[in-house]
């Protein structure tokens, strides 16, 4: 589903190249989930933007089932963003004064999804999570779990093909945490996505069909999560 091809992405700063992804391959096929591990400034983040399209590798190729995501148009990579994919962020990037449905039917509502049909829709995802009945609460009045399920409620709605979650238990304690992981996980297969999870917690390893390591933009393949020495 997603293919990396020696892939390379550097920054650069008065004085400075930084090498974030260094001749990285890699692939990600259906229903599967992918843990990425890494400290600080290894270039975990920037992964996960090249396959949004958010980035353009500088060599080497991102793939999205065979298409070049450098070659999409402004409005081809927007398309690809609101259908193809789901995100899922440390700070839940719910938007304040909207309700939990409100909240979950904004990428159905951005890809041109009646407004009545989008709202049937995210009342399902929500009852998905286990949230059928705070469908009508806004954020402030949610638990850090119950933000974090309207999250991933928001990042499935639209059937996406990928997944890509960001440090999606950084902000939850560690019980909260791993119900999140195991959540996330099982409604992603059940629905043949394929996920990325860029995490410091090495108890996602229990989720993930292989556990990355990233350090120096480089990635090899972690045996075992402890081996990863990522920060917190």
């Amino acid at each position: 589903m997603l293919e990396l091809a020696g892939a390379y992405k550097r920054y650069e700063s008065p004085g400075e190249t930084i090498h974030a992804v260094r001749d990285v391959s890699m692939r990600v096929c259906e229903r599967e989930l992918v843990a990425l591990f890494g400290p600080s400034g290894s270039g975990k983040t920037t992964l996960p933007l090249l396959a949004a399209g958010l980035l353009h590798a500088d060599g080497g190729s991102v793939r999205f089932e065979g298409r070049e995501l450098s070659k999409f148009s402004k409005r081809e990579a927007l398309a690809y963003r609101r259908t193809e994919l789901g995100f899922v962020f440390q700070s839940f990037n719910l938007a304040a004064g909207l309700t939990a449905e409100e909240n979950t039917a904004i990428p159905l509502l951005l890809a041109g999804i009646d407004h009545s049909e989008a709202r049937k829709r995210a009342r399902a995802a929500l009852g998905e999570v286990g949230l059928a009945t705070r469908s009508t609460h806004t954020p402030e009045r949610l638990s850090g779990g119950e933000q974090q399920r309207v999250a991933i409620a928001r990042a499935l709605v639209g059937e996406p093909k990928l997944i890509l979650a960001d440090e999606p238990t950084g902000n939850l304690d560690s019980e909260t945490g791993e119900a999140m992981l195991e959540l996330l996980s099982a409604l992603a297969r059940e629905r043949g996505a394929a996920t990325i999870l860029v995490t410091h917690d090495a108890g996602a390893a229990r989720y993930a069909e292989r556990v990355l390591s990233i350090r120096d933009g480089r990635l090899s393949e972690a045996t075992a999560p402890a081996q990863t020495q990522a920060d917190p």
